[in-house]
């Protein structure tokens, strides 16, 4: 049993120091009433391991990818193209949630700017986006922390995609959009950072940008507004968040990173609701 000098103290959500449930403010950090129900929650607290929040985002895309595929089933999945294998068709992706123009301004699916990042074109468009998310997720949360990942990866991916809408791309989908965030926010690290950690994160991250840009200038289809909006994006939430070594995570940032799974949980719900309402009606 807890004696009652144990109830009346706890973890700071902000710093994780000990402190009493009655002080006005935390003496480490200085949040004011860490007690109190508002600060104290099961949604201001630690975002937990960086090595699961990745997997759980990796296993979100595949079920939204095996889904799409499961409401279009047709021969045109087995293309012998590699582009075009396991290909869900633009009926499958707009019924679950792709954005652009038409879904935006048309149907008025503002929610798609969140969803569409859940959603792929082919097995190869998920493979080269995954794994891209593996090699940079551990990167952005090592220099950023688990909260500002969740809060780049989300926000980045929607301004992304809120530039495709304003630029006319009628319909487009992928994780491409935030995982070019995370490259933004990598590089402003790199090069506010400096020094030859810095320096070689800028290099390499600058090469990845580089070629992003190459590919999608000469490979037809590829969205170059949602690439280039997304990595000057998350450029600007790194400059906006701070990294570690420039500001600790904060109860903001706590508070801004929960936003953003709430507001992706609303949008693959409606997504889901969607996709199930096609395939009970069709």
């Amino acid at each position: 049993m807890s004696s009652p000098s144990n109830r009346s103290s706890l973890l700071c959500p902000n710093c994780k120091k000990l402190v009493s449930r009655n002080a006005p403010a935390c003496p480490y950090c200085g949040l004011k009433k860490p007690g109190s129900l508002l600060k104290d929650n099961f949604l201001t607290r630690s975002m937990g391991d960086g090595h699961q929040v990745i997997k759980i985002i990796l296993m979100v895309n595949v079920a939204f990818f095996v889904f799409s595929l499961l409401l279009g089933l047709g021969p045109h999945m087995f293309s012998s193209s590699p582009f075009g294998f396991l290909s869900p068709g633009n009926k499958s992706l707009l019924v679950l949630g792709a954005t652009g123009s038409y879904p935006f301004f048309y149907l008025d699916r503002w929610w798609t700017l969140v969803s569409a990042n859940y959603l792929h074109g082919s097995l190869l468009h998920i493979i080269f986006n995954m794994i891209a998310l593996n090699q940079l997720g551990p990167l952005i949360i090592r220099e950023y922390g688990v909260s500002r990942m969740i809060t780049i990866y989300t926000l980045s991916g929607v301004g992304g995609f809120l530039v495709s809408v304003v630029a006319g791309v009628s319909l487009t989908i992928g994780a491409s959009a935030s995982i070019c965030g995370m490259i933004g926010a990598a590089l402003y690290y790199g090069k506010s950072r400096g020094g030859t950690y810095g320096e070689a994160v800028f290099s390499q991250l600058l090469g990845w940008a580089i070629s992003i840009a190459i590919f999608g200038f000469f490979v037809p289809g590829i969205n170059n507004w949602g690439h280039g909006g997304g990595m000057v994006a998350g450029a600007l939430l790194g400059l906006l968040l701070g990294y570690k070594e420039r500001k600790r995570e904060g109860y903001l940032h706590k508070m801004l990173s929960t936003a953003c799974i709430l507001l992706t949980a609303g949008a693959l719900l409606l997504s889901v609701y969607n996709g199930v309402w096609f395939i009970m009606n069709r």
